[in-house]
């Protein structure tokens, strides 16, 4: 067989996981790229840090210019993290005349446009799978084999850290920064994880998704968005009384010529496939208007799954069916008719609101006026017994309500937030839609 050169730039975990597959599986990679990707360089910053995968001789080097300077090398796997210097170096690789696998998510959410339209000036193609859900083949599936309707909406669990937490916290009745930790001992949470938990990796995944589905271009810090920082056990467990499980949902949505995207701790009804993922799994429900709802399920991060990923958009690469579906999809192009993003208070859900109110007589009375005075139509309230040892002498009331806008129950929660007759703030979380 004829060999097609690959070159890895970054060996941290999803790189070695790729070099494992294209060294210990070259029998498997070349019966399906119909030749031999063979590894001829990886570029690493330290030539000295003890690795987990053996590198042939002669392969490992600490110089870019190695892969610049040698044209035999048609196909560049990109696997560092972070914007810069990954921008500028993906760049050069391009302007160096080969084609690019990424698994950088924060890279095309916030300049895909660029890279993007640098490729097509200079055709050239990047390869972007295991940017979106780790092993989980959805950017092909929405890219390529549902192209034949028109998406109408998207919903997912993006993002295994996050889910992992809320898991611990649903199963186990572990509380939040318990669960954070046990994440960061598993390695599932980085020892910042900010990125995770405030929602900002989810919202760079549902910025990449949503242009695919819909060719809106949305940066991703413009989606309204809502971490678990704050998630206690007492709502994860309230939920699960009334028949829910709460996950960080990221959803996407048609509405007219608008595009209605969102990211929050959600109720979704148990049953629902979305509710039964747990532990550091994504999943993602899509619905096309002519294939109806379908789901993937799968592990969303980790080294071997996203190397998984990585590997097969090489194969593609190598093979050229990246080049024609790259050329074809036109994405992050001007040329597509543009879909602007809806106004968030406009979207309309099922709410849960919990309230610590003041046992007295006539509280119930004063707050469901204040909800309703908002348009606000309350379809349940469950109110708990004061505990006897409680000195502010205070009731838990979780309410569910009717369909209604965003706008109308922010305006009711902050009223709520200025009544006499509450202790803190409300706490007001979605309903996920059927």
């Amino acid at each position: 067989m004829e060999k097609t050169k690959i070159a890895i730039i970054g060996l941290g975990t999803v790189g070695t996981g790729v070099a494992k597959l294209l060294l210990d599986h070259g029998d498997r990679t070349a019966r399906h790229a119909g030749r031999i990707p063979w590894l001829e360089k990886v570029i690493v910053r330290d030539l000295e840090k003890p690795r987990d995968v053996e590198i042939p001789t002669g392969v490992l080097s600490d110089n870019l210019e190695d892969i610049v300077n040698d044209p035999e090398i048609k196909v560049v796997a990109q696997l560092i993290g972070g914007t810069e210097p990954a921008r500028t170096i993906m760049l050069q690789m391009l302007e160096a005349g080969k084609d690019v696998v990424t698994a950088n998510k924060a890279l095309l959410a916030e300049h895909g446009a660029e890279l993007f339209d640098r490729a097509r000036e200079l055709d050239r193609c990047i390869a972007f799978e295991a940017s979106v859900a780790g092993g989980i083949p959805i950017v092909t599936n929405i890219g390529q084999c549902l192209t034949g309707n028109q998406i109408t909406a998207l919903k997912g669990i993006l993002n295994g850290t996050c889910n992992y937490i809320i898991t611990q916290m649903q199963q186990h009745g572990t509380d939040y920064q318990s669960a954070l930790k046990q994440a960061q001992q598993l390695g599932y949470a980085e020892a910042d994880p900010t990125l995770d938990v405030d929602g900002s990796d989810t919202a760079q995944k549902l910025a990449i998704l949503s242009h695919l589905a819909f060719g809106v271009r949305v940066h991703w810090q413009d989606i309204p968005l809502e971490g678990i920082e704050s998630l206690q056990l007492r709502d994860i467990q309230n939920a699960d009384r009334c028949g829910y499980r709460i996950k960080l949902l990221a959803e996407s949505k048609l509405n007219g010529n608008a595009v209605e995207m969102n990211i929050a701790p959600t109720l979704v009804r148990k049953g629902n496939p979305l509710a039964e993922v747990e532990d550091a799994f994504n999943a993602i429900r899509v619905r096309g208007d002519a294939v109806g709802p379908v789901f993937f399920h799968g592990q969303g991060a980790g080294q071997m799954p996203t190397a998984s990923a990585v590997v097969a958009d090489i194969i593609d690469t190598v093979v050229g069916r990246t080049r024609l579906t790259f050329g074809n999809l036109e994405l992050w192009s001007d040329a597509q008719s543009p879909r602007q993003l809806a106004p968030a208070d406009t979207a309309v859900n099922k709410y849960y609101i919990r309230l610590q109110v003041n046992d007295d007589p006539g509280v119930m009375a004063s707050l469901t006026s204040i909800i309703g005075r908002h348009g606000v139509s309350i379809a349940s309230i469950n109110q708990q017994q004061t505990q006897s040892d409680d000195p502010e002498n205070t009731v838990q009331l979780v309410i569910m309500s009717h369909a209604t806008t965003a706008g109308a129950i922010k305006a009711a929660a902050d009223e709520l937030k200025n009544s006499a007759n509450i202790k803190g703030s409300p706490v007001v979380m979605r309903i996920m839609n059927s």
